[in-house]
């Protein structure tokens, strides 16, 4: 009896195909740029499992997909950086080398392991007064995109950039950014999102030491709440 066999390509093929089906099932997530800093935004109904979370001073992460998965790819972005940090300096740690090392780590899952990671993750640097910021998207095969502006990763991710890409604007306010995320996300749901089902993190340039923040739920709904211009 001949033993079964598949081809590498149809292996990949099925690897990638279980991979985006993972995926499509989790809320999607957007980061954009504004005048000021970056912006995170998810649509997240728990209250204690976070999507977004800060790595290091300037640099946060966002995981789509499976939470477990992406949070234990967290912890090691935590590690990581800290060891770097501690070892150099802090200003060697950087989005760029956090990005690279999850494409390798996430890659190698891809193409040696029987099951890959169910996960996109968002890996993100706020420039300083002057310098450019650093949007890096890392998909479940380990490829890097290195986004300008803005990015966004989960199930809807295609129908969100489709959206941004026209009415986004790069030097808009903190809080024309986010009635913007979430416009798009209602138009790729087609349905409401609630403020108390957002989950919203910052990277604010003006910040000095640690440029990670969470806007209250007052903040946002306060802001959510305004009319907007035009």
């Amino acid at each position: 009896m001949l033993p079964y066999y598949v081809s590498p390509e149809q292996m990949m093929q099925d690897k990638a195909e279980y991979a985006r089906k993972g995926i499509a099932k989790g809320k999607s997530i957007i980061t954009m740029e504004y005048a000021d800093g970056i912006l995170l935004v998810a649509e997240n109904p728990s209250a204690s499992l976070n999507k977004i979370s800060e790595i290091y001073d300037k640099i946060a992460f966002a995981g789509a997909g499976k939470y477990g998965e992406f949070e234990n790819l967290r912890k090691a972005g935590i590690r990581y950086a800290d060891i770097k940090g501690y070892s150099y300096g802090r200003e060697d740690v950087t989005a760029k080398s956090l990005a690279n090392a999850y494409s390798q780590t996430i890659g190698n899952i891809f193409s040696q392991e029987l099951k890959p990671l169910e996960v996109e993750i968002l890996v993100v640097q706020v420039g300083d007064e002057g310098d450019p910021s650093e949007l890096y998207r890392i998909s479940f095969d380990g490829s890097i995109g290195d986004e300008t502006g803005f990015a966004a990763i989960g199930g809807q991710a295609e129908e969100l950039k489709v959206y941004l890409r026209d009415k986004y604007q790069k030097d808009q306010s903190f809080e024309a950014a986010l009635k913007l995320s979430v416009k798009a996300l209602e138009a790729a749901a087609s349905q409401k999102v609630k403020p108390q089902n957002l989950e919203v993190a910052i990277l604010d340039r003006k910040r000095s030491g640690r440029k990670f923040r969470r806007p209250s739920a007052s903040e946002l709904q306060g802001i959510l709440e305004e009319p907007s211009e035009g």
